[in-house]
């Protein structure tokens, strides 16, 4: 899914953002109310569904396997459940753009099912690493077969899967999700040992569609030949796209600046630890919950921002918002540091070394290191022009730059911000951000 046509970002500097924004929906929550909604029985309504380029091709790719799916409008759809053994074959190949989530957990959900399924992405998708989610689906009897680890990739049918224990040798929700997912269709009850705390949008939601799901503290447990029942999902806001706006109010919020609704699970919510720690003045009103996520209007007022140690137990909290919080570290005073973050390496892009260059066009001094950064904050940015190398989270960071900058901010190649926020340049305007798409 990669645009015809490449689209910049060009920012002016700005001195505050006010009033109420709100984000579009959680992009984990929409794949995964899509996923189980296509093999639960009966009917899963959707209501703040992100239509991101990401979440539509996980909705083509189960249209393609024969589940009927209604959109109503831009943020409510139905899903009308196939049940455990109703996904059909599909007549070709199933492209998911650019989106690792979507991927990564199909291969789960795929495997064990009886049909053949061939997944491929964009350029940047067919460059990132699988064997990680293979390698334990493989142990239960999987047959995934990669092109040099990487997409395209095709689960081929099996008629059996055996439940597994399996210590993952790093944190990472995509990789539990996937082998939660196998699970469904394995005999014997699977268990997963987490290294550190991951995002728990699927046993949460699991839970919903009426799966037993134990968690004992790193350990979660699941039984196979469960079957799930259709329910009714209400997406909150995404703490990812959140994030943006977070830090704009860290460095230049005034009046109570707020982002309303806004899904604050306790594993996801690393940033605001670390902007805390940082020295940020937020505070949260919570709202009625959807479902079991909770969920939180968020204030947010012009922060003294420091440098500090960011602790590594946060660092799979805040995996996807680490762009954006190194703005903040540019901004505080003094030193802050990242280590147990290689991770970043392998996302859409290598988001520890295209942020490096991009603060370094903007003159601020940092050090990469291979598991982190280390970045000298304090100084006003000068502007300047920055290549986001197609990454939508590395584009969005440095619009935000432009509330501690003295010159314009060109951001280059930044259509793949719709894989996670459609509408960001609205929002951005609506929050005090001088941005404009040429």
């Amino acid at each position: 899914m990669s645009a015809a046509v490449r689209r910049d970002y060009r920012v002016l500097p700005a001195s505050r953002v006010s009033g109420r924004v709100r984000v579009p929906g959680d992009k984990s929550i929409s794949h995964r109310s899509l996923m189980l909604g296509s093999i639960a029985s009966g009917r899963t309504e959707v209501s703040g569904f992100l239509a991101s380029a990401d979440c539509l091709a996980t909705l083509d790719a189960m249209r393609a396997m024969g589940v009927a799916i209604t959109r109503h409008d831009e943020t409510r759809l139905t899903v009308e459940g196939a049940g455990t053994r109703g996904l059909r074959q599909p007549a070709g190949v199933i492209d998911l753009g650019n989106s690792g989530t979507a991927i990564r957990l199909f291969m789960g959900l795929l495997a064990g099912r009886r049909i053949n399924v061939t997944l491929t992405g964009d350029e940047s998708l067919q460059r990132r690493p699988m064997e990680r989610v293979a390698k334990p689906l493989r142990l239960m009897g999987a047959d995934l077969v990669t092109t040099n680890g990487c997409p395209p990739l095709t689960v081929r049918r099996v008629e059996v899967l055996r439940a597994i224990d399996y210590a993952m040798p790093m944190a990472s929700a995509q990789v539990k999700s996937a082998i939660l997912l196998a699970a469904l269709q394995a005999e014997g009850e699977t268990c997963v040992l987490e290294p550190a705390p991951t995002r728990d949008h699927t046993e949460r939601m699991l839970r919903g569609f009426g799966v037993e799901v134990l968690t004992e503290g790193p350990r979660v447990r699941l039984a196979g030949g469960q079957r799930l029942q259709g329910m009714n999902i209400e997406v909150p806001g995404d703490i990812s796209s959140a994030a943006f706006f977070l830090v704009a109010g860290c460095l230049a919020g005034a009046d109570g600046f707020v982002v309303e609704n806004v899904g604050v699970n306790p594993t996801r919510t690393g940033i605001l630890d670390i902007l805390k720690l940082m020295g940020a003045d937020l505070r949260l009103h919570p709202r009625a919950s959807a479902g079991d996520e909770p969920v939180a209007d968020i204030e947010l007022r012009q922060s003294a921002l420091r440098g500090i140690a960011i602790p590594e137990e946060l660092v799979p909290l805040a995996i996807d918002e680490f762009p954006v919080l190194f703005i903040a570290a540019a901004a505080a005073q003094g030193t802050t540091v990242l280590t147990g973050a290689e991770e970043l390496r392998v996302k859409e892009s290598d988001r520890l070394a295209v942020m490096s260059e991009g603060l370094t066009a903007m003159g601020v001094v940092n050090e990469l290191t291979p598991d982190g950064i280390r970045i000298e904050g304090g100084r006003r940015l000068t502007g300047g022009r920055i290549t986001s190398h197609g990454d939508h989270r590395i584009a969005m960071a440095f619009t935000v730059a432009s509330l501690i900058s003295d010159g314009p901010i060109q951001v280059q190649d930044v259509a793949n911000v719709d894989t996670s926020f459609p509408g960001f340049v609205e929002v951005a305007r609506q929050a005090g951000l001088a941005i404009e798409a040429v």
